[in-house]
């Protein structure tokens, strides 16, 4: 019996793309009011939040922020400006240079966090559950598409057999001639392009 096409869970995966929409649209609009564009406010998150091991260099912030070098660059440029960003030479290297947040984007970033957290209390638990089905969802289809493979029937493969060497001269397109002797009591094989002699055997 034929397995079932897997549906993917169409209104899950819509609700999830609103609430991401709708978490993306009240941000943009809460740095729109506090003065600052939407990507500086990204940028200024993405340095003071780096995951450990990661230094905070133009590469890493423009990988970061998905965005090319040059554009990332522009955007650290307008928060220097703004002094809510500082340029450092890295110690290590000092071809490299790090940017760090200074006292007043510390502040900035401290009151626009905190107006985002109470957003998110209030979205947050309506995102998760919706995220928490599609995962759940996504694992039971998997679990059950191992559990089908392990229960299929094994088909050996059948070693092919040697075909006889009349049958392997007629498909190449040439003729075997058995018991056929040839001149001097040999025996003679011929195919399209060769004749082939052997002696024939004493009793």
């Amino acid at each position: 019996m034929p397995n079932t096409p897997y549906r993917p869970n169409y209104k899950s995966m819509a609700e999830l793309r609103y609430q991401i929409r709708r978490f993306l649209r009240f941000s943009e609009n809460a740095a729109r009011q506090a003065g600052i564009e939407p990507q500086q406010h990204q940028l200024l998150l993405a340095v003071r939040g780096l995951p450990d091991g990661l230094k905070p260099t133009i590469g890493v912030l423009a990988e970061r922020m998905q965005l090319q070098h040059h554009s990332t660059v522009e955007l650290i440029d307008r928060l220097v400006e703004r002094g809510f960003l500082i340029r450092l030479r890295s110690t290590d290297d000092r071809r490299h240079v790090l940017v760090k947040l200074t006292r007043d984007g510390e502040e900035f970033l401290q009151t626009l966090s905190l107006h985002h957290l109470q957003e998110l209390q209030s979205a947050g638990p309506t995102f998760v559950k919706v995220l928490q089905s599609l995962i759940a969802e996504s694992s039971s289809r998997d679990n059950n598409e191992t559990d089908s493979n392990s229960l299929s029937p094994k088909i050996a493969k059948t070693p092919r057999k040697e075909q006889p060497r009349e049958e392997n001269s007629r498909r190449s397109g040439g003729s075997y001639i058995p018991h056929s002797l040839g001149a001097g009591g040999k025996y003679v094989s011929v195919d399209q392009s060769h004749v082939y002699e052997c002696a024939l055997p004493h009793f």
